[in-house]
């Protein structure tokens, strides 16, 4: 059989795991406009027992595609996430002499953040083009969202050169730190961007001389831009990011504390009747998704608490944890999940610690 007469082959081609890069205008406009996967079909037992051994080959690297990439679950948290900056974001109707808000995504690692982030910014983005098309009145491109994950050591001027960057402009590389400031408003302004999204904001260190230019730099960035900013890192009030490096009672006075909105992310929980049915929904929203020839409703629910045990119901263990059972079913031949093959799964160093220190 030929490569084009096996259609687990065809599916893979036209389906392949996504790879663009959010950090660049290109990428993230793929994002935004990507189209749902085609469905793939759940064969049973007997039928995978009459694929051939390319077929079978082709047909188990389609479910493990399929499998590593469920629909985004509206969870409690997403919903409250998305009522937050809803509310931030009707500052987005100001004028453009009277400042915005910003909404903070803060939360420990593994708990969907970034996720949370451009899935709202996609949407936004998508509606926005819906309404006022792909060009401006004066002709630019019209880029309603802008996303950039920061680095370590991320200094002003890389910041600049980063949002340039996403732009494509040419001039990234070799302006000036003053000129790079300019030249990003402009584009800001040209592409009328409403919304941008700093992620990875954790690796500032306000209290550091670098940090504090760049904390002072994004509230000049915020005067200046018609934009609301969206920020994403893990345990920032802990890090006292938006108090500007200040101590004590001149803490009170940070400005980018005043223009910022917190909005925590927390983890599922199977300690109260609430939690656990909260946490029993995303493993059934889960497991319907999930192709093998022997799934079933309850596959995973009836293990809710050994899940939950496992991946402290942080969600990005817990899709860390489904990869791989998903894998091991298919490689064992068993087709379905198990008690047994749960507790097989080797996640997250953070994940296991945790679950063997419980």
């Amino acid at each position: 059989m030929t490569p084009a007469q096996n259609r687990w082959a065809e599916w893979l081609r036209e389906n392949e795991p996504a790879r663009y890069n959010l950090a660049t205008k290109q990428g993230w406009d793929a994002f935004v406009h990507a189209a749902p996967r085609a469905p793939l079909e759940r064969l049973s037992r007997a039928e995978l027992d009459r694929l051939g051994i390319e077929e079978r080959e082709d047909y188990d690297d389609a479910r493990a595609v399929w499998n590593a990439n469920p629909t985004t679950v509206h969870t409690a948290q997403l919903a409250r996430a998305y009522g937050v900056m809803n509310q931030v974001m009707a500052s987005n109707q100001r004028d453009s002499d009277r400042l915005r808000g910003a909404v903070v995504i803060d939360a420990a690692p593994a708990l969907g953040k970034t996720t949370i982030a451009t899935r709202y910014a996609r949407d936004l983005h998508r509606k926005i083009l819906r309404r006022h098309g792909p060009r401006t009145p004066e002709g630019h491109q019209r880029l309603p969202v802008v996303y950039l994950p920061l680095s370590a050591g991320t200094t002003l001027k890389g910041l600049n050169q980063k949002l340039l960057r996403f732009y494509g402009h040419p001039a990234a590389n070799r302006s000036t730190r003053t000129e790079l400031g300019s030249l990003a408003v402009d584009c800001v302004q040209a592409c009328r961007t409403q919304l941008i999204i700093i992620d990875d904001l954790h690796f500032i260190d306000f209290k550091h001389r670098n940090g504090h230019e760049v904390s002072n730099h994004l509230k000049g960035l915020a005067n200046e831009m018609p934009v609301t900013f969206m920020y994403v890192g893990v345990r920032l009030r802990e890090k006292k990011s938006f108090d500007e490096g200040l101590l004590g009672e001149d803490a009170v006075y940070a400005q980018t504390s005043r223009r910022a909105t917190r909005c925590d992310i927390a983890p599922f929980t199977h300690a109260t009747t609430a939690g656990a049915r909260a946490w029993s929904a995303l493993l059934a929203a889960l497991e319907a998704h999930v192709i093998l020839a022997d799934a079933h409703p309850g596959m995973l629910t009836d293990h809710a608490k050994l899940l939950a045990g496992r991946t402290q119901g942080c969600i990005g263990s817990l899709t860390n944890l489904l990869d791989r059972v998903c894998y091991l079913a298919i490689a064992t031949g068993t087709e379905t999940i198990t008690r047994e093959l749960i507790a097989q799964v080797t996640i997250d160093n953070a994940a296991e610690l945790s679950a063997s220190t419980a």
